[in-house]
């Protein structure tokens, strides 16, 4: 299903862009003209996103052919060329904006990520993204965040419980709302969001598996760790920031959930030049 998911989102990006064709570049370039051009990076960063722009040259073209010379998730550094492509020059054209879009912004989910995990080397937490990503994006957005050393979350509403705060609202209650949620699937674990630690003991007498501490104080946060005692694995959330984060990992959670590392990450800068 991701695949046909990848390909359906390369395709609309291609008809955004594009659509019935490239006029400039039909009226200036010859149709068989061929072409190389080099991807080149223009500060450092942590490269991720290499595969998608292949899937979107091959989409537009099949018989463009490229040389990478990095692995997704090495540290480039500002006038490295990332890759090279041959081809058609049209295709080259059409394919330039739409890929480097795609390769800046992933790009720049991995290094943002691998810089919350190092504020947290030595410690067992793990760095986990959400679902706060662009409608269509997720699963690019989210493999940026596996390159860059963090953790996937659920993927969507599918496929992991999670029971937020306008669940517990309508259920009347954290330790209602586990209960009707372990009438569903057994193989899934069920996790829940509170906002307190009486909720937390809530969720710990109705057998929650995973507990999302939201936005809790760290001193509240060590108590929970405490109060929890490995009954339940524990997901700090809220608020987080690479100022913040390692006070946070320290209190002892499991996972630190960042929804910043999709909504808020800065796309890199990444160039196309013919040669």
């Amino acid at each position: 299903m991701m695949n046909e998911l990848l390909k359906e989102t390369i395709h609309l990006a291609i008809l955004e862009d594009i659509g019935h064709g490239d006029i400039t570049s039909l009226l200036i370039v010859p149709r068989e003209k061929k072409a190389k051009a080099n991807i080149i990076a223009k500060q450092d960063f942590i490269l991720a996103g290499m595969p998608f722009v292949k899937e979107v040259f091959n989409a537009i073209d099949p018989g463009i052919e490229m040389q990478i010379y990095f692995d997704e998730g090495a540290h480039v550094k500002k006038g490295d060329i990332i890759a090279m492509i041959s081809g058609r020059a049209r295709s080259l054209l059409a394919g330039e904006r739409i890929s480097l879009n795609i390769l800046q912004r992933i790009s720049g989910i991995a290094t943002m990520t691998n810089q919350f995990v190092k504020k947290v080397e030595g410690l067992s937490v793990r760095i986990a993204d959400t679902r706060k990503t662009i409608p269509g994006m997720r699963i690019m957005e989210k493999y940026g965040v596996g390159v860059g050393g963090g953790i996937n979350h659920r993927f969507g509403l599918y496929d992991g419980i999670l029971i937020k705060d306008n669940h517990i609202k309508i259920a009347g209650g954290v330790k209602k709302a586990v209960m009707l949620a372990k009438k569903g699937h057994h193989l899934l674990k069920i996790e829940t969001e509170v906002k307190s630690l009486d909720e937390l003991r809530e969720a710990l007498d109705a057998g929650a598996d995973v507990i999302m501490l939201d936005n809790m104080s760290i001193p509240d946060m060590k108590k929970a760790v405490k109060i929890a005692k490995g009954k339940a694995i524990l997901e700090a959330s809220g608020n987080v920031n690479l100022e913040n984060i390692r006070g946070i990992a320290e209190t002892g959670v499991d996972i630190i959930s960042i929804g910043a590392l999709t909504h808020s990450a800065r796309a890199v800068d990444i160039s196309m030049k013919f040669v």
